[in-house]
């Protein structure tokens, strides 16, 4: 299979400033850390009006219970 040139094949952390290649379990980690980091006030999340109630439903679920936000918006109100 040909990929795109520039293309990731691989997932990338962040060590001393630089990033480097890493596996799958050790990158999920990583990016669940830093959401761990940067929750309630200093998240929000916005969801669509084309998505189906049931998606706009757990995205609100997860933004509430594992991200501790309230900042909630969606286009669907205007």
């Amino acid at each position: 299979m040909r990929r795109p040139k520039g293309r990731l094949t691989a997932p990338l952390v962040r060590k001393d400033g630089q990033l480097v290649e890493t596996t799958w379990d050790e990158a999920l980690a990583a990016a669940a850390e830093g959401l761990g980091r940067h929750g309630g006030d200093s998240f929000g999340m916005f969801s669509c009006s084309k998505a189906t109630n049931e998606v706009n439903y757990v995205a609100q679920k997860w933004a509430r219970t594992v991200m501790a936000s309230n900042n909630i918006d969606s286009c669907n109100r205007t």
